[in-house]
């Protein structure tokens, strides 16, 4: 039975961050039509706000809960887990994720006001701290106590220097190409 639970855990884990990779992306989109002429700015803000409305509230959020469900059972089936110190920094990561949820929740019901706060760009950076986390987490559980935990800390500081290196990239190449 565990392991029929910890494949739930999994699909829904895979559906969570699906739907967190995607949802900044379309702030970015709603941002950016936001500044288009009429009658592009009224098209696209609306059709985006209703894209971002059916992945907020028929993936994103019920896989949130489900993922937190399955976990909280295989827990409860294996209790000896929350002594691993593995397992208490991964906890750590699910409540950085979490707290992530909240803040894109909170985004995403100003932007379905037409409250734009933030920058494309800003919500470009946003968009990798959901890779940044998964990265730490996937490591985490994979290596376990088999980490340096100086190697570890460092590989999440290079990456997240390497995803800040590739968006000012993609910055530079939007200036000189705007369709790109």
């Amino acid at each position: 039975m565990y392991n029929y639970i910890k494949a739930l855990h999994l699909v829904f884990v895979i559906t969570w961050f699906a739907g967190l990779f995607y949802i900044p992306r379309l702030f970015i989109y709603h941002i950016e039509a936001s500044k288009k002429p009429s009658p592009d700015k009224e098209i696209l803000v609306k059709q985006l706000q209703l894209m971002t409305k059916r992945l907020w509230y028929i993936i994103t959020w019920p896989s949130a809960v489900l993922c937190t469900f399955f976990a909280v059972w295989m827990l409860l089936l294996m209790p000896s887990w929350l002594s691993q110190p593995w397992m208490h920094i991964k906890l750590g990561f699910v409540g950085l994720l979490i707290a992530y949820h909240i803040k894109n929740h909170l985004i995403f019901k100003q932007l379905q006001r037409n409250e734009v706060r933030y920058t494309s760009n800003y919500m470009r950076i946003w968009n990798e701290v959901a890779t940044i986390i998964l990265f730490a987490v996937v490591f985490l559980v994979i290596i376990r106590t088999k980490m340096s935990w100086a190697f570890g800390v460092g590989g999440i500081i290079v990456l997240g220097l390497l995803l800040l290196l590739g968006i000012r990239l993609y910055k530079k190449i939007r200036k000189k190409n705007p369709e790109a």
